[in-house]
């Protein structure tokens, strides 16, 4: 144990140049390297251990840097997602940002240690804080660039050769730092992205056994964590990432054994209306779907499952029970787990927090709380700061519909003096094969990420257009997309324009 807590004191030191003294005391021990036996992640001295993660995005996007440090440091995230019983960080990244020199949209007043840093000293600040807090850290590869997801590990831009080689590097980088526990190696392959196919340019297994084996010639320690593919081997569909029927046949097998863990992930209807949400004994038919398409594996010994992406505003009958029976689910199977997410700017979760990124999110965690435990109440107060934290402007609202009976609405999340971040959500009762919006922002610059869309900045007008997962809207479908704007100042209750072509 204090080894490690000196370990973290070290390197947030060097990382931020202050002393030893100021540096905050561990909080918690974190358990070291983690391997794998049968069905159970476990120490080194052979205790199951669960990881129950949350996510807090924001590394994978252009700022290069976790949302909402414009509001609340860095020590108080850290400090509330331990204080709610949680033991491990799930941070995403992008290679992009990874390469790059500077972060954007931390604030000076609140974090004035992190402006000044590149991405990676950053991701080891951030490494260094989780520590101190004990938690473990699990790097995600959300992205090769920063601007979307890609369905296979590589794109024209980012190679194979450079995802393994950014791998190798992170490997080398964290060989010493015992509370990066696991490689999330390529978040939500789907679309061409197949199981054991034998296509090296599409077979994500085949490619999971390469970067596994690359990153363990660097360091043998760490946990690999492979996702699942969109499209079973029977041609059926479920979540990106979510399809692991294939490991029972082709599983992932490393030169270096015991550490392979499984993770899908799995959403509500209100993210995507996938075929089980129809029936008639919903959500009692949900147990079957979730061992079917991967829960057999933990099941089964042949492998620890941690569900890294589950996830819902929590406002729907439908959403309500499907959280109900999958934290049921998880806490009967003892599985681990990765809740997306922390940040209250996802478009189609929302988050732990709201969107001030102070107060907790208090039915969602009294619904966690069966795996959680009594932590999951338990919020403390965030750190306090001697300069004072930037108060987000107050939310606006705007909502409109078009000819064709497509409702879009429109909701600033938070703002600030650079800029404003924006959900919105479309409707479309008799579907749409595309879909647009236009809305006025006069002191908008430049768009820093969007979700669910692919965005523009022209003559202070701002142009979104659906694309990925909301680009195609069913008959009656909602989607919920968002974006993050340049600006000095949000525009109040926009007039919004929608436009769509009928689905086909």
């Amino acid at each position: 144990m204090m080894r490690r807590m000196l370990s973290a004191l070290v390197a947030v030191a060097l990382v931020l140049g202050i002393s030893l003294a100021a540096a905050a005391p561990a909080q918690a021990d974190t358990p070291g390297w983690l391997s794998t036996k049968g069905a159970r992640v476990v120490t080194a001295s052979g205790s199951t251990y669960t990881i129950k993660a949350t996510a807090w995005f924001g590394m994978e996007t252009s700022n290069c840097a976790p949302h909402g440090l414009w509001s609340i440091s860095l020590d108080a995230g850290l400090k509330k997602i331990a204080g709610w019983g949680f033991n491990t960080i799930r941070l995403p990244y992008s290679n992009e940002c990874l390469d790059q020199k500077t972060t954007s949209s931390i604030s000076a007043q609140v974090n004035p240690k992190l402006v000044s840093l590149t991405p990676l000293k950053l991701m080891d600040t951030v490494i260094a804080r989780a520590e101190a807090y004990g938690l473990n850290v699990i790097l995600d590869r959300h992205r090769p660039d920063s601007g979307s997801q890609s369905e296979l590990w590589y794109t024209a831009r980012y190679s194979e050769k450079t995802w393994i080689a950014d791998w190798k590097m992170l490997a080398a980088r964290y060989k010493s730092q015992s509370n990066v526990i696991g490689f999330d190696l390529h978040n939500e392959p789907h679309g061409q992205a197949c199981w054991g196919c034998g296509d090296s340019k599409r077979d994500w297994r085949a490619a999971a056994i390469r970067a596994g084996n690359a990153i363990h010639t660097v360091n043998p320690k760490v946990l690999i964590i492979v996702e699942g593919v969109e499209r079973e081997q029977d041609g059926t569909s479920t979540w990106w990432g979510g399809g692991l029927r294939g490991v029972k046949t082709k599983p992932v097998t490393l030169k270096v054994k015991n550490k392979v863990v499984y993770s899908p992930h799995d959403y509500p209807s209100t993210v995507y209306a996938q075929s089980w949400f129809g029936a008639s004994n919903y959500p009692s038919n949900l147990a079957g779907v979730w061992e079917k398409n991967w829960g057999y594996i933990q099941t089964q010994g042949i492998a620890p499952v941690l569900l890294g992406e589950f996830g819902t505003k929590y406002e729907t009958s439908s959403d309500k029970k499907w959280l109900k029976a999958i934290v049921s689910y998880l806490k009967k199977k003892g599985m681990s787990f990765a809740y997306w997410s922390f940040n209250p700017n996802s478009g189609d979760t929302g988050g732990l927090l709201k969107d001030d990124w102070k107060t907790a999110q208090s039915a969602k965690l009294t619904a966690l709380k069966p795996l959680l435990g009594a932590g999951a109440t338990a919020v403390p107060s965030p750190t306090a700061t001697k300069t004072p934290t930037p108060t987000p402007s107050a939310t606006s609202s705007s909502s409109s519909s078009n000819a064709a009976g497509v409702k879009v609405s429109w909701q600033t999340q938070s703002a600030w003096a650079d800029g404003y971040v924006a959900q919105v959500a479309v409707t479309a009762p008799q579907g749409a094969k595309s879909w647009s919006l236009t809305w006025s922002s006069a002191k908008a610059t430049g768009i820093v990420n969007s979700w669910g869309m692919t965005c523009s900045v022209a003559k202070a007008v701002i142009t979104c257009a659906g694309s990925d997962w909301a680009a195609t809207l069913a008959k009656g479908q909602t989607v919920n997309v968002g974006l993050q704007v340049a600006a000095t100042s949000a525009p109040t209750s926009p007039a919004l324009t929608i436009t769509s072509k009928k689905a086909s």
